[in-house]
């Protein structure tokens, strides 16, 4: 899978998660530089159908066949079992899609899921490992996730309850984990419910990418459909 990689050298990018084509579009139009496919209605990292994902994926190549636009997509909410989250990742491969995305949930050993995943990263498929806000993990998960090699760390909100990501981070704190991401000289990924008015806040943090759902749809509602005009708005802060 040959997928166009973040630098963190670069600008921060545009994360737009989609549910179907023509929101895939609404994005590509206005601004997005990665086209997140999930589904909202069944959580925080809810996984459309494998032919669904395919659709998307194929749509948002073909606009640009020569400077693809990048493309993601969740595995769902998956618990932290070794072979499952393999045969998860293994079927979303078939998509074509750049980078897959895992949440990581409740664990008291992450390390046989890293172990399982790092046979399919040495081959070349893409992945972000997504953290929550809301919960604690072990001091050397980054580090662990790097070796296993993964691409980057995202950092989100696992629960949509109408608190952000900066509610449950201090200033501090969020310095010290975009840091500790980068140090490891991993891609670093934001998001957790964030709208327009968070992106001065966050971007000195240098992520790679900013990513939204609920902060682009009307009424802030994540499962109602895109506002192109949020999405425009957010693209001029970047």
């Amino acid at each position: 899978m040959n997928a166009p990689v973040m630098s963190t050298t670069q600008s921060t990018q545009l994360l737009i998660s989609v549910t179907s084509i023509a929101e895939a579009k609404i994005a590509l139009d206005n601004g997005a530089d990665i086209i997140d496919v999930k589904d909202p209605s069944t959580g925080a990292l809810g996984a459309l159908a494998t032919p669904q994902i395919k659709a998307i994926v194929s749509f948002v190549h073909e606009q640009n066949p020569i400077n693809k636009k990048t493309t993601s997509a969740t595995i769902g909410d998956i618990p932290m079992q070794p072979q499952l989250l393999l045969a998860h990742v293994l079927d979303l491969v078939t998509t074509g899609v750049d980078i897959i995305k895992i949440g990581f949930f409740d664990s008291t050993d992450y390390q046989p899921c890293l172990d399982v995943l790092a046979t399919l990263t040495q081959s070349g498929t893409k992945l972000m490992a997504v953290l929550f806000a809301e919960k604690s993990y072990p001091e050397k998960l980054v580090q662990s996730i790097k070796v296993a090699g993964f691409m980057g760390v995202m950092l989100d909100t696992a629960q949509k309850n109408g608190l952000t990501l900066l509610d449950y981070y201090s200033l501090d704190q969020r310095m010290a984990f975009a840091q500790q991401v980068l140090r490891c000289q991993l891609q670093l990924g934001l998001a957790g419910s964030l709208q327009l008015q968070h992106i001065a806040i966050i971007k000195p943090l240098q992520p790679c990418y900013i990513g939204f759902r609920g902060g682009v749809c009307h009424d802030h509602q994540r499962q109602s459909g895109l506002d192109a005009n949020k999405i425009q708005a957010i693209r001029k802060m970047l």
